[in-house]
């Protein structure tokens, strides 16, 4: 009979394993680097196609790549930047995309001796993303010309996940929000990796210790900014979008994504739910795990 007390044990190791995972790969230098602004934060690593194509066409000579977008992840906290989200967008080069890993600027490190860290900035993580998307186009043609920015495809992960799902409902922001789009982004889709994708539950659950409320500015204002910020609030966009999810996720969890998905179905929309058995928060960016392939699969049916 197995000992249900070791199994809480068992999950925490495999979490920590499946961590150290995806952080021991190296750094990938990218191609070109490309600043969208003044802030050394304000950059975008472009990674050439090479390899075999997404959809098992040799990378080279085989005309436009589509281009994928990646937002790293890290509770937009200052700690955790593009770097280790690198070894991920290399991969997908490896299989023939064109990929631009954006930076954007995240919360500053706690001053004070053992003050915890922030999380994100208001405005400015989000001044920074749209910026980023609408130099985005520019950038690609002149540091990636195999790319085909008409097929493009947003992916992030875990804060990050939260950020592609914004940046593509930019047309559906509140009126009078400065960074709010005429019409909708020329986007082959979305593909949202363990994303924090629902505010309300998200805190709820208290994901990366209250994470989405000091990305808002702090509980004094965050109520109000909500509107502005939360992935479930900003439904239907009509963009073809999927969220990827394990099942074992201690991060961000299950119920996130399933209460994002449930709110676009709410608004009339239909997004669809990959669910991985057996995997948690870090595989779906390690590219030695199965569950990276998978990913890679999912953007791929999106961008061909």
């Amino acid at each position: 009979m197995p000992d249900d007390a070791a199994a809480p044990v068992d999950a925490v190791s495999r979490a920590a394993a499946e961590e150290a995972s995806a952080f021991s790969h190296k750094p990938v230098a990218p191609d070109v680097v490309a600043a969208y602004g003044g802030h050394l934060d304000q950059v975008i690593d472009f990674y050439a196609p090479r390899g075999v194509r997404g959809n098992g066409v040799p990378g080279s000579g085989a005309g436009p790549a589509p281009l994928v977008v990646v937002l790293h992840g890290g509770a937009w906290r200052a700690r955790y930047d593009r770097r280790h989200i690198a070894p991920f967008a290399a991969c997908l080069a490896r299989r023939g995309f064109a990929v631009a890993n954006v930076e954007y600027r995240r919360g500053a490190d706690g001053e004070a001796e053992g003050a915890a860290p922030a999380a994100g900035r208001w405005p400015e993580t989000f001044d920074d993303v749209a910026a980023a998307f609408d130099a985005l186009p520019g950038l690609a043609r002149d540091a990636l010309p195999q790319a085909d920015p008409r097929r493009t495809v947003i992916t992030g992960h875990s804060a990050g996940g939260h950020l592609a799902l914004w940046a593509a409902a930019r047309h559906v922001l509140p009126a009078g929000a400065p960074w709010r789009t005429d019409r909708p982004a020329p986007l082959r889709g979305v593909v949202a990796l363990a994303p924090i994708a629902d505010f309300r539950v998200a805190e709820k659950l208290e994901v990366c210790g209250g994470a989405a409320t000091q990305l808002l500015g702090g509980a004094d204002v965050s109520a109000e900014r909500q509107a502005y910020a939360d992935p479930a609030l900003l439904l239907p966009t009509g963009i073809a979008t999927t969220v990827v999810q394990g099942r074992t996720d201690a991060v961000v969890p299950q119920a996130v994504a399933e209460s994002y998905v449930d709110a676009a179905a709410r608004a009339g929309e239909t997004v669809g739910l990959t669910l991985l058995e057996d995997v948690g928060h870090f595989p779906l960016i390690d590219p030695s795990a199965d569950a990276c392939a998978v990913v890679a699969e999912e953007i791929a049916q999106l961008a061909w």
